[in-house]
């Protein structure tokens, strides 16, 4: 299973950007996809998640949106008013149908990862 990720950017802050992962090797609608972020000097967090809902790190609430395309097999993360603490690598996961029943806040649900796109918010 592959994953690539993609949409990061350089934005000001209240711009929006819109993050992309897609899959060789599997269907993305049967299980779990993932986004993570990781700032420097910090540890990767949890930022949203969707299989049979939606799921989201608080402070995104109200501001981002995860979703599908699965004629694309695709997963995308629409991020709008970008805080200059949304700076980080974002990183797109993939779990099977096995993750429906798990904590998908927890990263080592997650058996395939994307390499990473980076976004900058800019103050």
């Amino acid at each position: 299973v592959q994953l690539q990720a993609s949409g990061g950017g350089l934005v000001q802050t209240g711009d929006s950007l819109t993050l992309s992962c897609t899959s060789s090797g599997r269907v993305l609608s049967r299980g779990t996809v993932g986004w993570f972020r990781q700032a420097p000097r910090k540890e990767r967090e949890f930022v949203a998640a969707i299989n049979r809902m939606a799921y989201y790190r608080d402070s995104v609430k109200g501001r981002f949106v995860i979703a599908r395309d699965n004629a694309k097999n695709m997963v995308a993360l629409q991020m709008n008013s970008l805080e200059p603490e949304d700076t980080a690598v974002y990183y797109c996961a993939s779990g099977g149908p096995s993750t429906l029943t798990k904590d998908v806040r927890d990263p080592a649900q997650y058996d395939s990862w994307g390499q990473g796109t980076q976004v900058t918010v800019s103050s």
